[in-house]
């Protein structure tokens, strides 16, 4: 973080041909709110002395005994033999060594008194998977952020724990909208329910997704850390993007219903459902979580706590279960001793899968995915600069990798790495995993859903945005160098649509006839 935050400061004094200290406060005048500790980082900022340089001598940065030296940059170059950081850091000036004492309090970003609020929000809703803001206890949320209705639907009577979306209509719906999907009243010409009239026999049914942080749609806007692009107009989403994890699920594969802001479209499968038939209104679970190793473990008391459905009371819903890579990511030393082997795979998506099959109301559907070869990354993004080695050519996707991997907080060591061999054999162990998954929808049966089995669409992905002009790098999310992006995320949608309308089309149920009307009747009433 520091190393982050010191590298913007040099390049915006770079950039804007001014001094350190006036690069500092026009950085805080982007930001929203007073982040007080960039103000004391001012007087320690050399410019003639890099991001790492400054960090380690603040502090802010340690080696730990036995541990390597973790940089960013390519260490500054002095005589042979010697360590150019080394070198660096032994001669920092005195006011650095003094100045670090300020900071050693905050061992955290949370240990700052503007965040600290918000992070026992965040806290809350990671532990407990459910929106903060839910008066009625119903698991839906009047409030976007903090796990509200950017990640499932809006309720519209939160004070009201019958009134929530997916329930099947309470008495045709005749005098309140109990689903929240914007259908309610009586037909005036004839007496018959409008719910009824035209959502009875349509086959409504929700999407829920069980996902890591790709399903959450991680994304950390470039703009934040390119000066040549910043602006207080770049920094104005920071709140939202904090209060929901660094995750957009609104602009996702899977549950996206609002127009992207973040670049590229949205198109989601809960998108193409409510267009299908319009009484899916609102319909929708985003249950992903950043980071969450081996995410099948302990599923059901995951999913006690986070999916809202009422086996009798509710309409059936497409379950989408898509990991596609945290099975075999992680920030270890010795990653592959520490991923999922094929035998915990299948013990742990079966358990998930009974816990689906006891909750999940009759004539629901689930979708297994497969895990993605991530060897794309590598291939694509190695020798390209990162956003904040573009200003001066001095940081490409390689070092960024190299840097989380030493500080071990990379997000999967096993393919952001130069090392081929292990790349391999990650993606083997990738391939293994999915075809776990394909032996389980092949083979398994249960009461209350059909199981199916598709390959996570990375190339199709690929040779359709080559199709359209686009560079396969533009793919994957700039900043982490890791996640699909927006354009990776919309196409995506397309590919999983059509093979579902071509292999299995009873998943998607049938158009409404209807659906013209509903709008035209309920156009004001439908709002996400």
């Amino acid at each position: 973080g520091c190393v982050l935050v010191v590298s913007v400061i040099e390049q915006l004094a770079q950039w804007h041909n001014s001094t350190v200290k006036a690069a500092v406060e026009r950085l805080c005048d982007y930001i929203p709110g007073k982040y007080q500790i960039i103000h004391h980082m001012s007087c320690c900022i050399d410019k003639e002395m890099n991001a790492d340089v400054v960090c380690h001598s603040l502090r802010l940065c340690k080696q730990d005994p036995g541990q390597p030296l973790c940089h960013l940059y390519s260490p500054p170059k002095r005589e042979k033999h010697s360590s150019g950081l080394f070198h660096a850091l032994a001669h920092a000036t005195p006011k650095h060594q003094i100045r670090s004492k300020s900071f050693m309090g905050f061992s955290s970003v949370c240990a700052f008194p503007l965040l600290a609020n918000v992070c026992e929000k965040i806290k809350y809703v990671l532990r407990n998977k459910l929106p903060f803001e839910d008066f009625d206890g119903d698991k839906f949320s009047t409030f976007p952020t903090l796990r509200g209705y950017h990640w499932r639907g809006r309720d519209c009577d939160d004070k009201n724990t019958t009134t929530y979306p997916g329930r099947r209509p309470d008495n045709w719906d005749a005098k309140s909208d109990s689903n929240c999907n914007g259908i309610w009243g009586v037909d005036p010409k004839d007496g018959i329910p409008y719910e009824e009239k035209f959502c009875k026999g349509a086959g409504s049914k929700g999407v829920v997704l069980l996902g890591d942080s790709a399903g959450a749609h991680f994304h950390i806007p470039p703009e934040w850390m390119t000066v040549t692009q910043m602006s207080a107009k770049s920094f104005a989403n920071l709140p939202m993007a904090f209060s929901d994890e660094l995750d957009w699920p609104q602009f996702s594969e899977i549950t996206g219903f609002l127009n992207s802001t973040i670049g590229g479209w949205t198109d989601s499968l809960y998108l193409r459902l409510r267009k299908r038939n319009r009484c899916n209104h609102r319909d929708l679970q985003n249950i992903s979580q950043n980071g969450i190793v081996n995410f099948p473990i302990n599923m059901a008391p995951y999913l006690s706590f986070s999916l809202a459905r009422n086996q009798l009371l509710d309409n059936p819903a497409i379950v989408i279960y898509a990991t596609i890579g945290n099975d075999v990511c992680n920030g270890e030393r010795d990653t592959l001793a520490h991923m999922t082997t094929p035998k915990e795979m299948l013990s742990n998506v079966v358990q998930a899968l009974r816990y689906l099959d006891s909750h999940l109301p009759n004539g629901s559907h689930v979708i297994l995915t497969g895990l993605v070869d991530g060897r794309f990354l590598w291939d694509n993004l190695h020798d390209r600069y990162h956003p904040l080695g573009q200003l001066n050519k001095d940081v490409t996707y390689s070092q960024l990798y190299s840097f989380l991997d030493c500080l071990q907080v990379s997000p999967c060591s096993g393919w952001l790495t130069p090392n081929e061999t292990l790349r391999n054999l990650t993606s083997e162990r990738a391939s293994q995993l999915s075809n776990v998954l394909k032996e389980i929808a092949r083979s398994e049966k249960f009461a209350n859903f059909d199981i199916f089995y598709m390959d996570f669409p990375l190339r199709q992905t690929a040779e359709e945005w080559r199709k359209m002009g686009g560079e396969p790098w533009q793919l994957i999310e700039p900043v982490d160098g890791f996640h699909p992006s927006q354009i990776a995320a919309a196409l995506g949608t397309g590919i999983t649509w059509q093979k579902a309308l071509h292999e299995w089309p009873q998943v998607l149920g049938k158009e409404n006839p209807f659906n013209d009307q509903i709008e035209a009747i309920f156009k004001d009433q439908g709002g996400h």
